[in-house]
């Protein structure tokens, strides 16, 4: 758009040096080259424990849009551990993540995490620490023999979803009405403290034997 009117003329700076913020990327090859070295290198220093790290739990994941999902945690609680049989000082020193602040909020999760574990003792295969005297629990020199170190992850997690298949409503379940549900619900809840405080007084009452006066 043209300018118009007695204005100051502008003074367009069209010429910038933009040679400057251009960035390259020539040394992509050599990058790739050198994470995958560095891998190797990883592999080979944590040899013969899997290469993923430590075994992780499964866990819902945060707010109301994802808590469908599933996803690792950051370690198993001290709950899970002793339900698995398995002590929480030796978790570490086998290939288990442990985080003690975590808390089981369901039975569901707590019973999934147990049978992860109990899995991954079965397939665990458990070198000594010194070939001339093996420890009780320790694996036998044919599965030692065997034994490959793990590449991939450790039980990879999978997303499960219910399998539903559409239906009719039933003439019960139009009767119901969701909202008013939960709306007792939270009532229940939020007058929890005033009922038991009325039930209070009228027990105070009728031992008394005197009728209190309503407000």
């Amino acid at each position: 758009m043209a300018p118009k009117h007695n204005n100051m003329v502008f003074d367009s700076h069209f010429h910038k040096d933009w040679q400057r913020y251009v960035k390259t990327w020539f040394n992509q090859a050599g990058k790739k080259k050198r994470r995958r070295t560095k891998r190797m290198e990883k592999a080979k220093a944590v040899a013969p424990r899997p290469v993923a790290g430590l075994l992780r739990p499964v866990v819902h994941c945060q707010t109301i849009r994802y808590n469908a999902r599933v996803r690792a945690g950051r370690g198993f609680t001290l709950d899970e551990l002793k339900a698995a049989g398995i002590n929480k000082k030796q978790a570490l020193s086998i290939g288990i993540a442990v985080d003690h602040r975590r808390k089981n909020r369901s039975q569901e999760s707590l019973q999934a995490n147990v049978l992860r574990l109990k899995e991954y003792k079965s397939r665990l295969i458990l070198f000594p620490r010194k070939a001339s005297k093996p420890k009780k629990g320790d694996s036998t020199q044919a599965e030692i023999d065997v034994a490959t170190q793990l590449t991939g992850p450790v039980l990879p997690i999978k997303q499960t979803w219910p399998d539903t298949t559409a239906r009719a409503i039933t003439d019960e379940e139009k009767k119901q009405s969701a909202f008013q549900t939960m709306r007792m619900y939270r009532a229940n809840v939020r007058l929890v403290g005033v009922r038991e405080k009325r039930a209070k007084e009228a027990a105070e009452d009728d031992g008394l034997g005197v009728k209190k006066k309503k407000k």
